[in-house]
């Protein structure tokens, strides 16, 4: 999708009829308030790349010295941040003390499938361990089942919980069709989010240029687009950069770059 076209993109979906009414409306809601996009970030070399890889390691079986391996790859690279789980938020802020790395963690992780209120407190105490970051996974069957005053609550409370530090909203977009991804974005958008990211990396599939292309049509230049999931290579991350990701999650990010 051209930058021009992912500009239009709401217009014309505004135009169809066959969108449900409610999707239909929070992109006319949406509209009112979206910027246009510039275009993708001009990346010159792998080791660009850095700065907008979220380090991540997120298996159940990661032990203390995992992280603290992690944290140490982050700052000798000057990765974005570190993404570990919520266990692990204290540990990596220690590590990462005065390195320049943010420390980001996930919230109703794999399955977004707790409580709007569970949610809301996982996400503060993970802020009270030392997270700057916070990755939620969206209510996938309330997507899904096109209740969307549900999924804008759910996200509606990381939001508030998180007192204006960076939420992405998981929409895990191989669970989802065109019309709920569109949607999914959407209530992120009208909700206070300030990205939408592809996948938590636990899914049937990871991040696709189809899906980033779509996403970022949808939030223009309003909110960022995170793609996470199967980006192992320089080659697999310069194409989620040139549909339109401002961020990347991934484990290989090493080898990203390229060190």
């Amino acid at each position: 999708m051209t930058v021009n076209e992912s500009n239009v993109f709401l217009d014309q979906l505004l135009s169809q009829t066959r969108m449900p009414a409610p999707i239909l409306q929070m992109a006319r809601d949406w509209t009112a308030s979206r910027k246009h996009w510039a275009g993708p970030l001009a990346v010159d070399s792998p080791t660009d790349l850095a700065g907008l890889i979220d380090h991540t390691l997120l298996k159940p079986v990661a032990k203390p010295s995992d992280i603290e391996r992690l944290c140490s790859e982050a700052a000798t690279h000057r990765f974005k941040s570190v993404c570990v789980n919520p266990c692990h938020v204290g540990r990596a802020a220690a590590s990462l003390k005065d390195h320049g790395v943010l420390v980001c963690t996930v919230i109703g992780f794999p399955l977004g499938a707790t409580t709007p209120s569970a949610k809301a407190f996982e996400t503060s105490e993970a802020i009270a361990s030392g997270a700057t970051e916070i990755d939620m996974v969206i209510n996938q069957g309330a997507v899904l089942a096109g209740d969307w005053d549900m999924v804008r609550r759910d996200i509606d409370a990381v939001v508030r919980a998180s007192s204006g530090l960076t939420v992405k909203v998981i929409i895990e977009t191989c669970n989802l069709n065109e019309e709920a991804k569109i949607g999914a974005c959407l209530a992120s958008c009208l909700s206070g989010a300030s990205f939408v990211k592809t996948s938590t990396g636990f899914g049937a599939d990871g991040a696709t240029e189809h899906d980033i292309s779509l996403m970022r049509a949808v939030v223009g230049g309003g909110l960022s687009v995170k793609a996470s999931g199967g980006i192992r290579t320089t080659a697999d991350a310069l194409k989620m950069v040139a549909a339109g990701a401002n961020r990347i999650g991934a484990s290989a990010s090493v080898a990203i770059i390229g060190a």
